[in-house]
């Protein structure tokens, strides 16, 4: 039974109404479909923030928000160094770069090290979001190979927040979804198609 918050708190971003501040998404191979199938039905009016991890070949130049926009109400953008946050819009990490949350609410991108070889890394991103946003976080796992996500939804456990993975069965790759659930850090597992209006619930209060 996942217990929503009682009052805003102080962060910095409390966005009017929302039951939560920021969704933090990491995905892998598969990708592309399982966060269109997620954002597709997202209402524009949405009250939180979305940041997106979705591992891309480094050398290449990527489309994906172009693709993505097309394909949802909200807006979609390829993160920039400084962006501040605002709801009903989705932030995506840029290739080579890691994304990380501040702690005035806007965003930084990194090319520090690797994280487990992957840059950018949703584990970094999980671990800044649980630092600022605590209780009023979301992380969602989706579809990918390897374990990224897996360290970073402990940290979003440890503070509070609430952590969603996309159900084995209807995964692509199963491998991310299926390190995060045998952390025992996991709120909900669910079919690909049952993400989407879980988290408008969950913000929003309304299916």
């Amino acid at each position: 039974m996942i217990k929503m918050p009682d009052d805003v708190g102080n962060h910095p971003s409390d966005f009017t109404n929302a039951g939560f501040d920021i969704v933090a998404i990491a995905a892998s191979a598969g990708g592309l479909t399982a966060l269109t199938k997620v954002l597709s039905t997202i209402p524009v009016e949405f009250t939180a923030a979305i940041t997106i991890v979705q591992h891309l070949g480094r050398e290449y130049r990527s489309f994906m928000a172009e693709i993505l926009a097309r394909r949802t109400d909200i807006t979609v953008k390829q993160a920039e160094e400084g962006d501040c946050l605002t709801p009903g819009t989705a932030y995506i990490a840029p290739p080579n770069r890691h994304l990380l949350v501040n702690d005035d609410g806007t965003l930084s991108l990194s090319q520090s090290e690797l994280v487990n070889f992957l840059r950018p890394s949703a584990d970094l991103l999980f671990e800044s979001v649980a630092t600022i946003y605590k209780d009023r976080a979301i992380a969602v796992v989706l579809t990918g190979t390897g374990r990224d996500g897996a360290m970073g939804i402990e940290a979003i456990k440890k503070m509070g927040g609430t952590v969603i993975v996309q159900s084995v069965e209807t995964a692509e790759f199963f491998g991310m979804p299926l390190a995060a659930i045998g952390t025992g850090n996991v709120d909900f597992i669910l079919p690909l198609d049952q993400i989407s209006n879980t988290l408008v619930t969950l913000v929003m209060g309304y299916k």
